[in-house]
């Protein structure tokens, strides 16, 4: 049984699943589907709340703009503006984990703190 719930303006649809002895559920074909499921699945604990969404593989992509827009402004085009656009978009994910683990260590007073240049590696050397 599926049950359409309006909670604030997104629209929200409810399926009651089974568990099995294993601990384990079929994600319904209708939403497996409409969410863009694959051979993967993040699970996030939020409050009481299990959350199951697709991995999505492709993380970088909400600098792409800001990447773009810096990379042309350096004078790239072409095949040299795609190598190095490539190049950092594949630095966005290891800089943002460097940060939240320097984040926890900061929070739990086990270092000083980290700068944005520190990370991203863009002071000039000299």
């Amino acid at each position: 049984m599926s049950v359409s719930v309006a909670k604030g303006r997104i629209p929200m649809e409810m399926k009651k699943l089974s568990i099995s002895a294993k601990r384990q559920i079929t994600i319904p074909q209708k939403f497996f589907t409409m969410l863009g499921f694959d051979t993967e699945a993040e699970c996030t604990v939020r409050g009481n709340e299990l959350i199951i969404r697709p991995v999505r593989n492709n993380t970088g992509g909400e600098f792409a703009e800001q990447i773009l827009a810096d990379l042309i402004a350096q004078g790239y085009s072409g095949n040299d503006l795609l190598e190095h656009f490539k190049k950092a978009q594949g630095q966005i994910r290891p800089a943002m984990e460097t940060m939240l683990m320097e984040a926890e260590k900061v929070a739990s007073s086990e270092s000083g703190y980290i700068t944005y240049e520190d990370v991203f590696d863009t002071e000039e050397k000299v």
